[in-house]
């Protein structure tokens, strides 16, 4: 297995898969550092030899904010909106979804579990 920024890829993947495992590293980004670092992205990572894995870590290391980098600043824009207090902010801060979805029905994931409340009994006449 190649390690690369912490994270063990896969070695019976393709190059352009293998990357996605890392954080921040989608299809395309993938195909671009592969490019940047003159690796064919059909080549699995088990057929990589030194020199392609030092091209791939030194491309990544040096043009893009992987894994605890990128978590750590996502983390940083979530809290900056929470203390100015926007409306995004406040979304986060109360666990609903932030994005303008319906919250009537769905949004179960955001909410968590449902929390049954009882019908009040009607009086008796």
């Amino acid at each position: 297995m190649a390690r690369i920024v912490g994270v063990d890829i896969p070695s019976n993947k393709r190059g352009e898969v293998a990357l996605t495992y890392i954080y921040g590293i989608g299809r395309s980004r993938a195909i671009t550092i592969l490019e940047k670092a003159g690796v064919d992205s059909n080549l699995k990572v088990q057929d990589w030899n030194d020199e392609d894995l030092a091209a791939v870590r030194e491309v990544i290391g040096d043009n893009f904010k992987v894994e605890g980098e990128l978590r750590s600043e996502v983390q940083m824009n979530i809290k900056r909106l929470m203390d100015i207090g926007c409306y995004r902010g406040i979304r986060h801060r109360i666990g609903l979804p932030v994005r303008g979805q319906s919250t009537k029905n769905n949004a179960r994931t955001r909410k968590g579990k449902r929390k049954t409340v009882a019908n009040k009994k009607m009086a008796t006449k």
